[in-house]
Parts: structure tokens; sequence; C-alpha cells
């Protein structure tokens, strides 16, 4: 199902002009909510198709060459919901840059789709409920127990307070089912057996060409010289559990739509 819902697709199909109408009460958020939908695969590339033709001679293949937006980070200056994208295209901006575009109801689907998939076409995306997912993330998930948002939480995994601005809504889908295949360079745990005989385990921060700091299991910071350490292994599976089957999907896309609001660092 596209990001809109079957009544407003159907009153679009008859009229174009429908979609200019949307109520942005109904069931519409704040942008800090995110906004609940789902986008396929076959819309979001129907997206990229009109984004490539009609939008990026503005606004750049990356969406980041308007002041003040970056459309594939999801940062606007007007829009918070999927009917709010949909105005601003097809009805403009008065005293700006932006004309309005006049599109056909699917390709109107799909281009807000590209936008909220974050320019990732790799997969379908399911945004639920921002305020489910985040009690699912303190409460059932138990992803407070190791990440830290806001200042608050443990420092053992990466800190998710930007996290919405850093990863595309696939990718952090991606990383609650299969961590290890989303799991970046940097983020890798590593395994360090010193010349004399301790091993530590933990988080890479930062490493020079004598020096490696490392953030172990006990949240200790250290900086360890090149020249003490016996063996240095990067690990290639990630520690995070996958929620595949300890989550449904349903809050699978509660959660994702939390992280997506977790846009501070």
């Amino acid at each position: 199902m596209p990001p809109f819902s079957r009544r407003a697709r159907r009153a679009a199909a008859l009229c174009p002009l429908a979609l200019l109408g949307l109520s942005l009460s109904a069931g519409a958020q704040t942008f800090t909510q995110d906004h609940p939908g789902q986008y396929t695969q076959s819309d979001i590339a129907t997206g990229y198709d009109v984004y490539r033709t009609q939008c990026a001679h503005c606004h750049g293949p990356f969406g980041d060459q308007v002041s003040g937006i970056d459309l594939r980070r999801r940062v606007f200056k007007r829009s918070s919901t999927d009917e709010d994208l949909a105005r601003v295209i097809t009805s403009g901006i008065s005293g700006t840059g932006m004309p309005p575009i006049a599109l056909k109801p699917p390709e109107l689907t799909g281009v807000v789709a590209y936008i909220r998939a974050g320019f990732d076409q790799t997969t379908d995306v399911t945004v639920g409920d921002a305020t489910r997912g985040r009690s699912i993330f303190e409460g059932k998930g138990e992803c407070g127990s190791c990440h830290r948002v806001r200042g608050r939480g443990p420092r053992s995994a990466p800190d998710l307070s930007d996290i919405g601005l850093a990863r595309t809504p696939a990718a952090l889908r991606r990383s609650l089912i299969d961590p290890t295949s989303a799991m970046v360079p940097i983020n890798r745990p590593v395994r360090i057996v010193t010349r004399d005989g301790r091993t530590i385990r933990g988080r890479r921060l930062n490493e020079d060409t004598y020096t490696v700091q490392v953030l172990d299991a006990d949240e200790k910071l250290l900086s360890i010289a090149k020249s003490d350490i016996r063996t240095f292994v990067v690990e290639t599976t990630s520690p995070m559990p996958s929620y595949k089957a300890k989550l449904t999907a349903d809050e699978i896309a509660d959660v994702l739509a939390y992280l997506l609001t977790l846009r501070e660092p």
C-alpha cells in the first residue's frame, strides 16, 4: 500500500486535483512523530524516474542543492506529512523557485515514496507509529540497554541520537532485521590482545598511526599504543540481535518510525 489511504487514492484516480485537498487532520502527524506509511519498491522506482526528470535539475541528484532543504535526509522547511509533500509538489510555493508540477496520481505517490525512502530503491519500506515505536524501543525491544539516545542510556553501542539523519529508512530496517549485513565499518566490534596478554573487546572510536582508541565492554575509554598490541581483530558479526523473530512486522515498523525521529546529535 502506498503512502496515501485507499479512499484518497480512489479519489485521486477520479480527479488528480483531489490530492491537493487531502486533509492534514485525518491521521496526520507532526514531523517529530514522523509519517506512517508503506512505500513499495515499485512506487519508489516510479518516484526515482519522476525525480530524475522533474526535480533533480533544481534539488540535485542527492536532494541537497536548495539551501535549508535536504530531501534525501528528509530535512524540509514546510512539509511534515506525506500530504504536505504532495501539496507542495503539485501547488508549488509562491514567491520561491518551487513551481507547481502536474503529476499523475501514481507519479505523485511515487515521488513522495522516493523522498520518504531516503532515495533508497533497494527495498519496500513500512513506517509505523513513532509513539508506539518509542515504547517498544524502551520496553519490549530493550534497545535502551545498549544504545544511548539524547544523553540517556549506556555507551556500549553506537549513540542513536541523530540516526534518523544518518541512515535511510531501508538501512535502519536492515539493521533491525539483519544487523550484521547493515553494520557500518566504524561500528564493527574489535578484539585486541596486548603483548602482556590482556584481551580487550569493545568499539573502536578512533585510530591514528600510533594508537587506537577503544570503548571497552565496561564503557571505559582506552587509548592503546599499537606497539603494545599483539593481535588486532575487527569482527564481522554484529553483537546486536536480530529483531525479526522478537518483534512483529508492525512493531518493527513502529520502531523504525521512532528511529527516524531521532535527528539531533
